[in-house]
């Protein structure tokens, strides 16, 4: 695993330049460093090594013909298979050289689609000045680029265009779907210049000095058109048998290292079958991380102390006080190259941190609830719809008026209502998640409102617009297609790369550690979306064939327990240890300091916050890391 980083100018490329470009990243690879020039192309790399640990898989790496030179985060688990097809002497066993021999072989855009792995990677061709930017089939790693005046630049993280930094201007619109959604969805970055690299895509540019560059996009992989595969006819037991043995190879093949490896456990079904299988495969104990908590509600630990009991394998978990998860959040999020709010990044890092400390590969059961239907939403939604669909429409259009009118929102602003889930919230701001619920046209609509924690950005911001994803965008695939089908192919497209796979890679390399993630092998994607519905979720057992297959390994009572998140009390921080915090962040100095907000509207949250009559927690919290990541990185 690896940081990665160059440019394309319009005057000869320097070293300095690409050395201000990886110092920024030398968290993602602090074992090695290289850069290559050449004409008005520079290629930096970070190393951390993984594979080959000799000098063999230095980067920037050329091929054995000198016409490829190629920078490389990732790691490809068929390089072994490869190599036996190339049939080619090579100078190590790095997956790196495989992949550059590869492609001098047999191209770009011929190679790609070969590979099984997680990878984002630049190469360029020499002779006919052509520089290709690729990402993986699901987006588990990072690849920004943009132009920057007449220089095209790309980078792992957005830190590493510091060198860009004046010339960048924050995306007011990709504030606004921050706001909704709490990340950045593709291909938007928090700046205008700066695009996320789609996953399954081939990005091809022109290089050479003066010459009229031309962009093309291929992508290599749709996941729409497999999504929308006819699900397959075979018996059940022969189609968990399938499931099983490519799930066994994937984790198999995620078990490839020259340095120690374990794997994270939460003790649910995911990441227990991927430790279940795991321990199948080999002698030696696997070794497995938990964090635990002070707070019962987010507290996984005893549940996965149980799994690895019962699994035997080598287990460690560390007890975290309230009071170190929140030194975390000073820690943590000012280093970020984008805001991010999804506060489960700070237990992500505190068990990538521990898991560190013995091992530098970890793997990591995500994935499972996309591609399984694992996520209570996905039901909720079709009952709430169900009901909904039954009310006239003209009846829902009048009580949303009756409920968001500002004069009924008035009256009812102060007075107290049951207990929402344990929380409090007034009256009104009940009647109002009730009137925008009843006045969606359609379940689309609806899941679009249960993934949006603001529902109207704009009215927060001075200007911006939320940006078109999947959620608000139909497409050929949505239209025929629905239900619970539709919703996870959403999640899987945004939800999953911007939200579930940056929180991972941001918090694994922030301490140097390779996170891998066995459950998105594209074999198992393309099979689970072959699946019949019935072997994704049944009532009362969402991810069936996945616990089907963990009761092999793990007794049903051990695992049988409702789905916790991996998340934090954000609502009990905000008015108590992060009060102080929270109210200098977004004082009317603070908010007019950075120019992005409606300071009414934000002031407003925050008093109804504070005062106990709503709970505004993810609303705010969005908000915040919007203006601490302003503030930590001297942005405007």
């Amino acid at each position: 695993m690896c940081g990665i980083a160059g440019f394309v100018s319009q005057v000869p490329a320097e070293v300095q330049r690409l050395q201000l470009m990886t110092d920024q990243l030398v968290h993602r690879g602090p074992d090695d460093v290289g850069h290559w020039c050449y004409e008005n192309v520079g290629l930096g790399h970070r190393r951390l090594a993984i594979m080959d640990l000799s000098s063999a898989g230095h980067q920037p790496m050329h091929s054995g013909d000198g016409n490829w030179v190629i920078i490389f985060n990732g790691e490809i688990y068929n390089a072994a298979s490869l190599a036996q097809e190339l049939n080619a002497p090579l100078r190590g066993h790095s997956d790196t050289e495989v992949l550059v021999e590869a492609i001098s072989r047999w191209g770009v855009k011929e190679t790609v689609p070969r590979l099984i792995g997680m990878f984002a990677f630049a190469v360029f061709h020499i002779p006919s000045k052509r520089l290709f930017l690729c990402r993986d089939r699901l987006g588990i790693k990072p690849l920004y680029w943009g132009w920057i005046g007449n220089e095209l630049a790309f980078a792992s993280e957005v830190h590493a265009f510091k060198g860009w930094r004046d010339k960048l201007e924050v995306n007011r619109d990709a504030v606004a779907s921050f706001l909704r959604y709490g990340y950045t969805p593709a291909p938007s970055s928090i700046y205008s210049q700066i695009h996320k690299l789609e996953p399954a895509t081939i990005l091809e540019l022109s290089a050479a000095v003066g010459a009229q560059v031309k962009l093309t996009h291929t992508t290599y992989w749709d996941l729409p058109e497999i999504a929308g595969q006819i699900s397959s006819v075979k018996p059940e037991e022969e189609l968990l048998e399938e499931l099983h043995a490519v799930m066994k190879q994937a984790v198999k093949d995620r078990m490839i290292a020259d340095v120690p490896l374990g794997a994270f456990l939460s003790g649910g079904i995911d990441s227990s079958l991927v430790c279940a299988l795991m321990q199948e495969q080999t002698t030696q104990k696997v070794k497995t991380f938990t964090i635990g908590f002070e707070h019962p509600d987010f507290n996984e630990a005893l549940h996965a102390k149980s799994v690895a009991d019962h699994l035997r394998t080598e287990h460690t978990e560390l007890y975290i006080s309230e009071k170190e998860v929140l030194a975390t959040v000073d820690k943590l999020f000012h280093l970020l190259d984008e805001p991010f709010a999804d506060s489960s990044l700070l237990p992500t890092f505190l068990v990538s941190q521990l898991a560190r400390q013995h091992v530098t590969v970890a793997l990591s059961g995500d994935g499972g609830d996309e591609l399984f239907w694992g996520y209570h939403r996905y039901a909720t939604t079709q009952a709430l719809w169900r009901k909904i669909r039954r009310v006239p429409k003209p009846v829902r259009g009048l009580i949303r008026t009756i409920t968001t009118n500002g004069t009924v929102q008035g009256l009812t602003r102060n007075i107290p209502a049951p207990s929402w889930g344990g929380r409090k919230a007034s009256l009104n701001q009940k009647l109002k998640s009730a009137g925008e619920l009843i006045g969606c046209e359609s379940e689309q609509s609806l899941y679009h409102g249960m993934m949006s924690q603001f529902k109207d950005p704009e009215s927060f911001l001075l200007t911006g617009h939320s940006l078109p994803t999947a959620y608000n965008q139909s497409s050929h695939w949505s239209q025929r297609h629905h239900g619970m089908a539709r919703m996870a192919w959403q999640d899987t497209v945004v939800y999953l790369p911007d939200d579930i796979l940056t929180k991972v890679d941001r918090a694994s390399m922030r301490v140097s550690l390779e996170a891998r993630v066995p459950l998105l092998d594209h074999r198992i994607v393309e099979l689970a979306a072959r699946l019949p519905s019935t072997m994704k979720t049944r009532p009362g057992q969402p991810k069936y064939a996945l616990a089907e297959l963990l009761a092999r390994y793990v007794p049903r009572d051990v695992t049988d327990r409702p789905k916790m998140g991996f998340g934090v009390p954000l609502h009990d921080w905000i008015r108590g240890p992060l009060r102080e915090w929270t109210c200098d962040l977004l004082s009317e100095q603070s908010l007019r300091f950075t120019g992005l907000f409606n300071e009414q509207s934000v002031q407003s949250l925050l008093t109804h916050h504070m005062n106990g009559t709503a709970n505004n927690a993810s609303k705010l919290w969005n908000v915040l890391m919007i203006q601490y990541w302003l503030t930590a990185n001297s942005v405007r």
